[in-house]
């Protein structure tokens, strides 16, 4: 799999596909292995992106620089490398984050947005510090037993929360380094881009799960977006990838063809 050095950083990347250009990326304590099932799909129709951000997966743990703003950089450092000005981003949970500072700093760079499950805009408060420090704690103890048990005690689609799909977030959270994990929490919490949001004036998708503790802060991020579309699947959680794969790529594509259309546009119309 390919590399490139980006901003001080060797990030792992890959593409897949033919067309248009659209960069997917994972969450907080994820990789490229949760956009998947659907890169799959999608790059039947577009040229996909994957790419996982430092200290994640298979790229370098560096000395610094975990936070949305960094990220962001890195997205366009990479599409500068592969000499790409303008694409379409997709980001879940955290990405999704760096889907806001895109937007909010980057505009005249994306043709559209895709926030999927995305952390609120005004940031996800200091709420999880408690978390935060309990899985610092299990990270150093290799307590790998009660990270599995978090998933195990939230698991409601064991069809594709599969025991090898908890297995592999408990992987992926072991991984991750330690400055993107307590640099990473911070950035998060502090994020506040709410006004920046009237300013999104590319088409941009909103992709929530109903069953996500998210949801709510979704749709009061959408209700600020000018020109966006709403989709909220009934059956899934946080992982909204996993759980509605066919149905993340499909929404997707129908976005990427036909942009996102509100009832005042066409009211417009009359």
């Amino acid at each position: 799999m390919p590399h490139a050095t980006i901003n001080n950083a060797r990030l792992w990347y890959d593409r897949l596909g033919h067309g248009e250009p659209l960069l997917l990326h994972h969450g907080y304590t994820a990789s490229r292995i949760n956009w998947l099932a659907v890169a799959e799909e999608l790059k039947q129709h577009y040229q996909v992106i994957l790419m996982e951000c430092r200290g994640t997966g298979e790229s370098e743990d560096t000395a610094g620089g975990y936070n949305l703003e960094q990220y962001a950089l890195d997205v366009l450092g990479l599409m500068d490398h592969l000499r790409i000005d303008q694409f379409s981003f997709a980001g879940h949970s955290m990405g999704g984050g760096i889907g806001f500072v895109l937007g909010a700093y980057h505009l005249n760079r994306l043709n559209r947005l895709i926030l999927m499950a995305p952390i609120p805009s005004k940031g996800v408060g200091m709420g999880n510090a408690a978390m935060l420090d309990a899985r610092v704690q299990q990270r150093r103890q290799n307590n790998r037993a009660a990270i599995r048990q978090n998933y195990l005690d939230t698991r409601f689609r064991p069809e594709v929360e599969t025991d090898d799909w908890i297995e592999s977030r408990v992987d992926h959270i072991m991984r991750v380094s330690d400055g993107h994990l307590i640099e990473g929490a911070k950035a998060m919490a502090e994020i506040n881009l709410t006004e920046k949001l009237a300013d999104i004036t590319i088409p941009t998708l909103m992709l929530a799960g109903s069953v996500d503790g998210l949801l709510t802060a979704n749709l009061e991020d959408f209700k600020r977006l000018p020109n966006a579309a709403l989709q909220v699947f009934s059956r899934a959680g946080h992982e909204v990838a996993i759980h509605e794969p066919l149905g993340v790529s499909d929404a997707i594509h129908t976005f990427m063809q036909h942009g996102a259309l509100s009832a005042k546009d066409l009211y417009k119309r009359a």
